[in-house]
């Protein structure tokens, strides 16, 4: 499965000059909303990534996502899993659990993103299901920006990831995009306007 053919065909793989939600500035970014709009395609990826998940023999009873980037990626995921799906969002800047969700103490959760970049986001749900007595057995995303190693691979960490060494992240491709400081910006320095089209504005 050609994952960044799928991203293009879906005009989800962007060129030009972005703001990225850390600041920094890229060439290229993915819009993971634009593959997960149509139901099909994200129930494809979803399998392909469930059946990396199961070949590992990890034991997931649910899946977890940080709203919003994540609700989709990961109620696909639970749904090709066959288990639970819930998610954390922020309120008043904090990630919280909310909406009558629970987890019990022991219960084994699975904190699925669309794409991990640092894996900040997919830290901060981890925290959470961890304060209430679950333990987090796995990270996933469609897509991984390079910067955490990813089954499966033989990328190393960088020192930017925030995801633990000895917690398994399993996503269907890597994409290494050029990124820079706004200072150090070749493409602020040839007079591009960067844009903002995530979700954080």
């Amino acid at each position: 499965m050609n994952i960044e053919q799928i991203y293009k065909d879906a005009g989800a793989l962007l060129e030009g000059h972005f703001v990225l939600s850390s600041g920094n500035h890229s060439n290229r970014y993915l819009q993971s909303a634009k593959v997960l709009e149509d139901p099909k395609r994200a129930a494809i990826l979803a399998e392909a990534l469930a059946e990396e998940i199961k070949k590992s023999g990890i034991e997931v009873e649910t899946v977890c996502a940080p709203a919003l980037g994540g609700v989709l990626a990961g109620y696909e995921l639970a749904r090709a899993l066959e288990v639970r799906s819930i998610f954390v969002e922020r309120k008043d800047g904090q990630m919280e659990l909310r909406r009558g969700f629970e987890v019990k103490k022991g219960e084994k959760v699975l904190v699925c993103e669309d794409i991990i970049t640092t894996g900040g986001s997919a830290m901060e749900a981890a925290k959470i299901i961890e304060s209430l007595g679950a333990e987090v057995v796995a990270f996933a995303a469609l897509a991984n920006r390079g910067f955490c190693r990813r089954e499966g691979t033989d990328i190393t960490a960088r020192p930017e990831c925030k995801l633990p060494s000895n917690v398994p992240f399993f996503a269907l491709a890597d994409f290494e995009f050029a990124m820079y400081t706004p200072e150090e910006c070749p493409l602020c320095k040839e007079g591009s306007q960067a844009i903002k089209p995530g979700s954080r504005n």
